[in-house]
């Protein structure tokens, strides 16, 4: 069985054991093409891996705890998290690797190499995968090398890959990755070249940054951009980039490297390069016989081709709209700065001060045509957030998602969320917000006429310094009743904050989120996995993550702040528009029924449903299902909180909670952050949870192993 081929004995015999990558590398190769000297690590190999470990049976099983179609992006990259670290933690049998080792020591010895993906479906003019599997550049050593191609394997199963399997309609359980270990060629020159434009056939697209292609490839190195016509190379137009800085190798890998000003004054290639990338990519289009995508780089004042790939026909498909989105997460470390800087010190702010400012606008006194102005005004202000939300907010989690691939490459732990720990804020919106409840709740604890005017409702009964206290919660946090991001027009009124601090109060001594953990020694443990140069990099990531972490859910605090004003208008508005109705108030039922059908089976019989597990812990108690944000005003000490998703103006019945379970899942949604901070176990991405799990059902939640067991179903 053959396991290693060097480019020389690639034929079309073999082409699907090798890729498409390194099947056109062998055939540019014997073409007379500057190719560097490669070889490939066959499929055969990634398939003896997955059988004599058993990591096959294992990624089916992450693959299957919920269907792809259900999964949010968030559940997505947990999944490849996962997974990855599976590889991480499977060494390479040593039969197999003493059958990989000799090859490779005979070609590059201590030379320097660049591993690549070569996964047979990739490169095809139907799939690309471009950008979509891992590569690694300067890895010297044939251990270095032997793990590196164990990480080309596991991107096989990225968050981006799987996504873009699932949309192409290839089945990720019989994919396979050949692996093309290449001689690293320091180049001076880098980038791609189309030999047609993906957005116009008449021209070809050239892009050069200074340095290695990493900066190019990973969005770091802004490039100089040409744009020619197809028929002679003539130039249709130019746009010169800052060459501030480049990616250069270091020790082990890349680093980024200052420029001096005076790089900027001349373009990246002189006008022969540029036509001399232009002719490499023409000759390789009509070698390939279609439209290619090429990387290239100059060394030593030779232009040497590096891969080259089909250009994929662009279509209007809306999964190409879901997929681009999606892969526009996925941020640098340079851009996620440049996003938190804005976010701390430009949105979170001004998002503040609008929120302020509508606030002393009181719309019960404005005349209706003002009325209808302000109601005007603040959607556009409510809009305009949202869009930053979307396109800024969201985004900025990635610098979670970064350090922990980070962590987990360096340290390779056995739970593959264990850097979570390093995480964990001081303080947060919504547990601040908890606080002052629960403030407010020991103010009713010594307090028993304060407490039956709660019972009562009675908001003129409460007293004054209760009162100061509520106005204060309300003017930062709302009344309650709003559900984040537009999920609908509020009722505003405070019983649901009565309601919720009377059961504090009953519960004794309500939960408060648990003290950060002592990660000192865990923290240093991290920095100690990086070498000197490095290591003030990986500081700086951490204090990302951190900071990414803590607005994943703060940032939706801000939000609905901003909205709660929105809704105010629009509520007077409709009062004034209303015709005259009953203003009897009623009170939400305290107990949710299912249908008989839709509960059939759980009283006989126990039922386990599978999650993620998103908080370790394990514990039981009676289910509250919430379906709609009015249900939480039922919400009991010691239940189980059962939801799609636990919006973050839901998280104010956490402490009243011995566990979470959601339909939605992640390690990064708002429901798996808040339960971390109080130590409860939580489960999520349970799929169907709010029709299978009924309020009172007695359930238990395995936050360790991402289990919920319905051990006791109410009856209807």
């Amino acid at each position: 069985m053959t396991f290693i081929l060097p480019l020389a004995d690639i034929s079309d015999q073999n082409r699907h054991a090798v890729g498409g990558k390194g099947y056109a590398l062998a055939l540019l190769k014997r073409q007379g093409f500057n190719v560097p000297e490669a070889l490939c690590i066959t499929g055969r190999v990634y398939r003896k891996y997955l059988e004599q470990t058993g990591l096959k049976a294992r990624i089916a099983f992450e693959l299957n705890r919920k269907d792809f179609a259900q999964m949010r992006w968030e559940e997505i990259w947990d999944t490849a998290l996962r997974i990855r670290n599976l590889f991480h933690n499977t060494p390479l049998p040593e039969a197999l690797a003493a059958k990989l080792a000799p090859g490779i020591e005979k070609i590059f010895g201590n030379r320097p190499v660049a591993v690549r993906s070569s996964a047979p479906e990739e490169d095809s003019a139907a799939a690309s995968f471009a950008g979509l599997h891992e590569s690694f550049v300067n890895v010297t050593g044939t251990p270095a090398i032997l793990e590196r191609i164990k990480l080309v394997w596991a991107s096989l199963w990225s968050d981006a890959a799987l996504l873009y399997r699932h949309d192409t309609g290839l089945d990720p359980a019989k994919s396979v990755m050949a692996v093309v270990v290449q001689a690293f060629i320091t180049g001076r020159q880098s980038g791609v070249c189309f030999s047609r434009s993906p957005a116009a056939a008449g021209e070809a697209v050239i892009e050069a940054v200074p340095g290695l292609n990493q900066g190019l490839v990973d969005g770091i190195v802004e490039p100089d951009r040409w744009h020619l016509r197809r028929t002679d190379g003539a130039p249709r137009a130019y746009r010169q980039a800052q060459h501030d800085r480049q990616i250069s190798p270091a020790a082990t890998g890349v680093q980024t490297v200052s420029l001096p000003a005076t790089e900027n004054a001349a373009p990246v290639l002189s006008a022969p390069q540029v036509d001399a990338v232009f002719q490499l990519a023409l000759s390789v289009e009509a070698l390939l016989a279609t439209p290619v995508d090429i990387e290239w780089t100059v060394a030593d004042g030779r232009l040497y081709l590096l891969q080259a790939r089909p250009v994929t026909a662009q279509t209007d498909d809306p999964a190409d709209t879901k997929r681009k989105w999606y892969l526009s997460l996925h941020r640098s470390f340079d851009n996620l700065k440049q996003l938190r800087h804005r976010i701390e010190s430009e949105w979170l702010p001004a998002m503040d001060a609008e929120a302020e400012a509508m606030a002393r606008i009181d719309p019960t006194a404005l005349s209706d045509d003002a009325l209808a102005a302000e109601v005007a005004r603040r959607s556009a202000i409510n809009t305009k957030w949202v869009g930053i939300y979307w396109d800024h907010f969201i985004p900025f989690a990635h610098g979670v998602r970064l350090f922990g691939q980070v962590y987990n490459d360096a340290l390779k732990p056995e739970d593959p969320f264990e850097f979570i720990t390093l995480l964990a804020p001081e303080k947060m919106e919504s547990t601040a917000r908890n606080r002052m409840l629960i403030r407010m709740a020991k103010m009713v604890q010594a307090n028993p006429r304060l407490r039956q005017a709660l019972q009562d409702d009675d908001e003129d009964r409460i007293g004054k310094e209760f009162k100061q206290a509520l106005n204060r919660f309300s003017r930062r946090f709302g009344d309650l009743t709003c559900p984040v991001s537009g999920q609908g027009i509020c009722r505003f009124d405070n019983r649901m904050i009565f309601n919720i601090v009377l059961e504090l109060a009953a519960a004794g001594e309500p939960a408060l989120p648990d003290e950060p953990m002592d990660t000192a020694g865990m923290e240093q443990h991290y920095l100690n996995a990086f070498s000197t140069s490095d290591r003030d990099h990986a500081a700086a990531l951490l204090d990302l993550a951190r900071a990414s972490y803590r607005l994943r859910d703060d940032d939706n605090i801000y939000l609905g702040r901003i909205e709660r004003q929105y809704f105010a208008a629009v509520q007077e508005q409709e009062r004034r528009l209303a015709p005259p109705q009953d203003k009897t108030r009623s009170t939400p039922a305290s107990n949710q029924k299912d249908s008989p059908k839709s509960r059939a089976g759980l009283m006989m019989q126990a039922r386990q449903l599978v999650g993620q597990p998103a908080g370790p812990g394990l514990a039981s108690g009676r289910a509250r299902t919430i379906r709609k944000h009015e249900d939480l005003a039922q919400f009991k000490a010691g239940e189980v909180l059962v939801c799609d998703a636990v919006d973050p103006n839901m998280t104010f019945v956490v402490p009243l909670a011995t566990a979470i379970v959601e339909r939605r899942g992640g390690m990064l949604i708002h429901g798996a952050i808040i339960a971390r901070e109080y130590g409860l176990a939580c489960v999520t991405g349970v799929p169907n949870a709010t029709n299978l799990i009924a309020t009172g059902d007695l359930v238990t939640v395995d936050g360790y192993l991402g289990v919920v067991t319905i051990t006791h179903a109410s009856r209807t």
